[in-house]
């Protein structure tokens, strides 16, 4: 920039007692002049401009302050969020006449952690940087980067935040379990912060000034999306796509993608659609990107009022198809329901929260082939299988959808015909991972549901599932606190206390089982507890 320029610029903002700015492209040109007041400048839309977690602006904002005062958080924020090549700041010097230069950019990740970095001058005729250079060096620093973390397979890359008001044990278990929602969506976790803040921001959560730290660091890692460790309301969702340039997603959409990755059967996809669909339409706003990944073609950045109007009666009308659609398969599946309810044979179902080994217990106990992975909500489809017992005695061993805390209420509803099928078994296994150090904070949200679903009338076992992966001692002193029993699930020499819990619980009989062989059992003598 010439000192001529700069001069002019202190010269104007000076007579007509306002601050101004130019933005200017990497050919030199004038893009925008900006007329402000005495407090700042308002940056225009630049949402025509190019902009990616790689990639800076290709514009350089340049204006002027009224007072020798440097560059300004709202300065270094709109640096941070528009992802300007720089943001340079002139200031009058009354000691000598001539103009005072800070120019602030951001940096790519560091080992200092350092965001960004501001240089100052003592006048623009000093500041001798090859622009073109130093900004093409810095952006093709940024792409390296980027690259490195890139090679192999691209998965999308979070940002997990979470804002929390109770205590730091609590908060670092929720974003542990946010991390393991966020991998078993195929997302990869670049960073997590955890804010504890005296007041929750109504409008962003998180603060303006926080929102600016995340978004710098989100660029220097190259981040594809932040993932909010809680539900959004609308308006926050809507304020904090608007005020960055990077995906925002909650808690509750991130369970609802998984839920549709891992939807098979026709009853799975409906439901997950309609929970899709009812958490999308009070988000519906022609000004986000936030519900870009749920939405697709529907809801996106939209011309105006008529074109969102449109859409918000798009999705009204596939709810109500949807639920007309889920309707007949509830009936086709009442009626399942109805001849194994009128067969006479015993249900037992399996019930825990998500992870606990519920598809690997289905699979031993009955010598099945349901799908298993170490992942959250691996299983979303019901599964059901027969268990013979001694003396031509057999059950109905169902696999159900996994829990979790907070459970988004427009799952449950959307679950509710599937979670209903609960009611008709004659005993829920209620199964808990002992080697998950949150096992006691799981096994009360899975309480909490079987009271929200009034299900808590329905005679429950108790099962410490994962017995080899913890100690011992423990595991003796939760089977008697809790007056439950423990095995491995894939271990199949140790269900013989299920198995004669379940006997004895269905047909009230003391009678000892042997272990499971070829999914038959057989009578061995005396019980075993």
């Amino acid at each position: 920039m010439s000192s001529e320029v700069a001069r002019s610029l202190i010269q104007i903002s000076s007579e007509i007692g306002r601050q101004v700015g130019i933005l200017v492209n990497r050919k030199g040109n004038v893009e925008y002049v900006i007329v402000g007041d005495q407090r700042g400048i308002l940056i225009p839309d630049l949402s025509r401009h190019r902009g990616g977690s790689t990639r800076l602006r290709g514009l350089r904002c340049i204006h002027t302050h009224l007072r020798h005062e440097g560059l300004t958080d709202d300065d270094v924020t709109d640096l941070a969020l528009l992802r300007l090549d720089l943001m340079a700041v002139l200031s009058p010097r009354a000691d000598s006449g001539s103009e005072k230069l800070d120019v602030g950019y951001l940096l790519p990740e560091n080992p200092e952690g350092q965001q960004y970095e501001i240089s100052s001058f003592p006048s623009s005729a000093r500041c001798k940087i090859d622009f073109l250079a130093f900004i093409q060096s810095l952006e093709d620093e940024f792409q390296r980067s980027q690259k490195s973390r890139n090679s192999g397979r691209r998965e999308e890359r979070a940002l997990l935040v979470g804002v929390y008001r109770w205590s730091r044990n609590y908060a670092d278990d929720s974003m542990e379990e946010l991390k393991d929602l966020a991998w078993s969506s195929g997302v990869t976790v670049v960073d997590t912060v955890i804010q504890r803040p005296h007041e929750i921001d109504s409008r962003f959560l998180v603060g303006r000034g926080k929102l600016k730290d995340l978004v710098i660091r989100c660029n220097q890692l190259g981040v594809d999306l932040i993932i909010f460790d809680r539900d959004l309301t609308p308006p926050q969702a809507a304020a904090i796509a608007e005020y960055v340039e990077i995906r925002v997603i909650d808690r509750t959409q991130l369970i609802l993608d998984i839920f549709a990755q891992r939807a098979k059967s026709r009853d799975g996809k409906v439901q997950v659609e309609l929970a899709q669909l009812r958490y999308l339409l009070p988000r519906l706003s022609g000004k986000t990107t936030a519900l870009s990944r749920l939405a697709g073609g529907i809801g996106g950045r939209g011309p105006g009022e008529t074109k969102l109007e449109i859409d918000r009666r798009r999705v009204r009308d596939r709810i109500h198809a949807l639920e007309k659609r889920l309707d007949l398969l509830s009936r086709a599946r009442n009626q399942r329901r109805a001849r194994r309810v009128g067969s006479g044979v015993p249900i037992v179902s399996i019930i825990g929260y998500t992870n606990a080994g519920k598809s690997t217990l289905l699979n031993s106990l009955t010598n099945s082939h349901v799908d298993v992975e170490n992942k959250l909500f691996a299983t979303l489809d019901t599964a059901t299988r027969r268990l013979r017992f001694p003396k031509e005695r057999d059950v109905v061993v169902t696999d159900t959808v996994g829990f979790i805390r907070d459970l988004p209420p427009d799952l449950v509803g959307a679950f509710r015909a599937t979670l209903d099928e609960l009611r008709d078994a004659d005993l829920l296994i209620h199964l808990v991972d002992i080697s998950n150090p949150r096992f006691e904070e799981q096994i009360k949200s899975v309480q909490k549901i079987l009271v929200d679903l009034d299900l808590m009338r329905i005679p429950r076992l108790l099962v410490f599932n994962k017995e080899d992966k913890a100690d011992l001692s423990l595991v003796n002193s939760m089977c008697k606190r809790f007056d439950g029993i423990s095995i491995s699930a894939i271990n199949r020499s140790t269900l013989h206390r299920l198995l004669a819990s379940i006997e004895k619980t269905v047909w009230n009989t003391d009678h000892e089982m042997s272990l499971l062989s070829g999914g038959v059992l057989r009578d061995s003598g005396p019980t075993c507890h």
